[in-house]
């Protein structure tokens, strides 16, 4: 086979010390590989040097620029370069005795081998780079059919919860990027939007747990960054997928890609309808005298219609061999109904049934999103000097409409007064970025751009409240308002690289400015203490550096350390100072008070390589000052009914410190067998206190999830994949563990140009949270499930697209799957 090469690949490491004389001091050899008529750079292309037996002495890949550093005894060599899909090319007789930069090469389509070369993705490949990790999703069977949501809780590192919470090592504080950029496809901060779209949209995703002075401060846990697809194979291909579901979830979704010599137009659409049904329950006891009825159980049943489309159109236009233009639209539209029953049963204190009560909230949300970037890449020479420009405009408006209706039922059937609800959110969202990276020699550069984020929300809450059970509604312009929240962030950055030997460094430093500005508009309004600073007009001003070093052990082995210093801004709903209700008696109020968080983060890590096994490790600090931690205390103020309000309002706790260790192996002992697992242990220290109570808490938490896949007879794969989150408390609240175990099945037909598959989504139905709060006044015990075990059966087909046919990143990395970018230029 004509690729063989690439396979042998995986066993060069470990035969390179007896291949190589071992009295000659290796030189270093440089040089790029670049696509044959639009001189883009290939990135993790395959450099082999060949010895005059024609076997293979030693070899490398590329790095995002499609340059190459690689150490070689002295000798004459054929130097071969190789590339999936496209021809492959030799440089014969090369006398290399001092340190060496080949020509530039150019590498042409191969027509021909399209019909033939195909990479199996076959699990979640992970990259390590300076300041990040790439994992490239591949063939995760138990996504097909699934959200970028649930994509992401298959990711190392990342967790995510049952109400879609995503976490980065157990912390909360984490910013979702889309392409690099702030972005309504991820919902401007909220993580709803991320469970409409298709998992099939994901290239790649990047873990950020050390970020450079790149990427914005924001986020102290790190940054999560999403890369959706883009083909860069010459020619029309792409692929159609649908799915169908019980509980009902139902989906379609298709890539497009056309790309000539001049221009690459893509497409992903999708169109989704689901029911997804959830459950929640609640046990409340109140230690007051005067109550009658101290205890309360509430049942809760949520019966979620989804209906969503999306769609994100691109065209990438090349202006010369070294530039181009890139304009991407991207619309989503939801139309969900959800409706929630809500039984109430209270006991007196003789633990009779005193009362039965039912409250049914029906909400309707339509959900619009807009946006439109523009890119510009102009690359000044092929050694990584280049500009790029990017514009971007994004605006998103959310409308929902609830009535809740309540009566009791028992002893006596009485219709209470009912609510009338209308939420409106508008908000707008401005980037413009400019980045210049400029080579220094052979193995250093240096780094410079500007970023500024102009956001808006406007948040417009009417309340009408029913008079008695007339059927009139009068407004309550004690709640109702308008909100209105800006946040603008201007920053510039640079940083600078470069490598000896087998150390490398990236030293950064970012400055941003932030502005938090919030005005209140509302017909009744009353300040009598001081948690409602209704209008608030705050500046900062920080310095955040960064660090990010690298020592390689061998070609297999290295260590990392980074630090960075982090910024958290609270958003618009925990700055809102009016209340909203999810119950009459359960209301989570913003807190315009709110200041914003920083962290100061260490990270050290370790990885290591054998022929068949990948161990990466690392350990981590961070300190955190002013760190939020959401409440809940008791208002003193009662319902109609007589049922004490319980606020949750967020705070700044005066530090939180978290220490943590986490360790992922990736394994393939055989071609039917692949394994690979990750376990993230840590423990956080909070101290504060808010009205004379102190929530200072002090707990240690886990995760561990594994995933196992096997092909069986008949080519057909099975995978199963299990997470388990361990025990947790906070000053308030002690949660308890959470196991969710998936499996999915699938097979190629049609000549490989189709899939079928089936999978199960928590198979056995424990993907709930269960927690209990406690506090002078009251003990809550809750069990929240977001939704039900789920059954899926996907097809997917392909046209002129081989099954994962990775051409844009070939697997010159051999079986394992992982590469450690060194190469000629400290590039993150």
């Amino acid at each position: 086979m004509k690729n063989v090469i690439l396979v042998m690949l995986f066993f060069v490491t470990t035969t390179l010390l007896a291949q190589r004389p071992q009295n000659d001091t290796p030189v270093t050899i440089t040089g790029k590989i670049i696509e044959e008529g639009t001189n883009i750079p290939l990135e993790y292309a395959t450099v082999v040097f060949l010895d005059k037996d024609n076997k293979i002495v030693t070899g490398g890949i590329t790095d995002q620029s499609g340059s190459y550093s690689i150490e070689v005894a002295p000798g004459i060599y054929t130097v071969q370069f190789e590339f999936i899909s496209y021809k492959t090319e030799q440089l014969t007789n090369q006398r290399l005795f001092q340190n060496t930069t080949l020509p530039t090469v150019t590498l042409a389509l191969d027509a021909a081998g399209l019909d033939e070369v195909v990479i199996r993705a076959e699990t979640t490949e992970v990259q390590v780079r300076l300041d990040k990790k790439i994992y490239n999703i591949g063939k995760d069977l138990t996504t097909s059919g699934a959200t970028v949501s649930d994509a992401l809780n298959n990711v190392p590192s990342v967790s995510v919860d049952v109400e879609g919470a995503i976490s980065l090592r157990g912390n909360e504080n984490v910013r979702i990027l889309i392409n690099g950029k702030p972005s309504a496809i991820a919902g401007f901060g909220s993580t709803d939007a991320l469970r409409q779209l298709p998992a099939e949209s994901i290239d790649r995703v990047e873990v950020i747990t050390s970020p450079s002075a790149r990427y914005d401060a924001e986020g102290t846990a790190g940054i999560i960054n999403i890369i959706l697809r883009k083909e860069k194979t010459l020619g029309l291909n792409g692929s159609l997928q649908t799915n169908l579901g019980w509980p009902l979830n139902s989906g379609i979704t298709t890539n497009i890609n056309l790309r000539t010599d001049h221009f690459n137009i893509f497409n992903t659409t999708g169109v989704r309808y689901s029911d997804a049904p959830g459950n929640a329950y609640f046990k409340n006891l109140y230690f007051s005298d005067t109550r009658d009825n101290p205890l309360l159980i509430e049942d809760r049943e949520y019966d979620r219609l989804r209906k969503g489309f999306n769609t994100n159109l691109g065209i990438e236009y090349f202006l010369t061999d070294s530039s181009s233009l890139t304009a991407v639209g991207f619309f989503r539209t939801g139309d969900n109904e959800t409706t929630t029953t809500n039984i109430t049963n209270e006991f007196n204190r003789s633990n009779d049934l005193a009362v039965i009560r039912e409250r049914v909230e029906s909400e309707n949300e339509e959900d619009k999103s807009y946006q439109f970037s523009l890119n510009y890449v102009n690359n000044f020479s092929q050694d990584g000097h280049k500009l790029t420009a990017d514009l971007q405009f994004e605006t998103d408006k959310e409308t929902e409409l609830s009535l809740i209706e309540e009566a009791n039922t028992y002893p006596l059937m009485e219709r209470l007064s009912s609510e009338d609800i209308t939420t409106t959110r508008d908000q707008k969202e401005y980037l413009a970025q400019i980045d210049y990276v400029l080579p220094i020699g052979e193995n250093a550069q240096f780094e410079a751009g500007y970023r500024g984020n102009f956001e808006e929300t406007v948040t417009d809450y009417v309340l009408f409240e029913e008079v008695g059970t007339s059927g009139t509604f009068v407004r309550n312009d004690s709640l109702s308002n308008i909100f209105t929240y800006n946040e603008n962030v201007n920053s510039v950055y640079s940083q600078y690289g470069n490598k000896f030997g087998k150390f490398s460094f990236l030293l950064g430093l970012r400055m941003e400015n932030t502005q938090l500005k919030g005005k209140v508009s509302a017909e009744d309004v009353t300040n009598d203490s001081d948690d409602l600073n209704i209008n608030f007009d705050k500046n900062y001003t920080g310095l955040f550096p960064t660090v990010n070093l690298i020592y390689e052990l061998g070609e297999r082995e290295n260590f990392t350390l980074g630090y960075n210093r982090r910024i958290n801004r609270p958003r618009h709903w925990y700055i809102n100072p009016f209340p909203s209700r999810s119950s009459e008696a359960n209301v989570f109020q913003g807190n315009p008070n709110l200041d914003p968080a920083y962290a100061s983060a260490f990270d050290l890590g370790y990885l290591k390589r054998w022929n068949k096994l990948t161990l990466t490790s690392s350990i981590y600090y961070q300190y955190e000052t002013d760190a939020f931690e959401r409440i809940q205390e008791d208002t003193g103020e009662l319902t109609a009914n007589g049922i004490p309000i319980l606020r949750t309002l967020p705070i700044n706790l005066s530090t939180n410190q978290r220490y943590g260790f986490e360790a992922g192996v990736l394994y393939n002992p055989a071609k039917w067998l692949r394994l690979n697992g990750s376990f993230n242990f840590y423990k956080f220290v909070n101290e504060g206190e808010f009205n004379g109570v102190d929530y200072g808490s002090e707990d240690t938490s886990w995760f561990a999830r594994g995933s196992v896949k096997v092909t069986l007879p008949g080519n057909v794969d099975w995978q199963t994949n299990a997470f388990y989150r361990g025990p947790s408390n906070n000053s308030q609240t002690e949660s308890d563990g959470i196991l969710s175990v998936d499996l999915a099945l699938s097979k190629d037909i049609i000549n490989d140009n189709a899939t079928i598959g089936f999978n199960v989504s928590d198979l056995l139905n424990t993907r709930k949270r269960s927690s209990v709060t406690n506090s002078d006044t009251f003990r809550s015990e809750s069990e929240f499930q977001w939704r039900q075990r789920q059954f899926n059966l996907s097809f997917t087909y392909r046209f002129n697209e081989k099954k994962k046919r990775e051409s844009g990143r070939g697997n010159g990395s051999g079986g394992d799957g992982f590469e450690f970018e060194g190469g000629t230029k400290a590039t993150p």
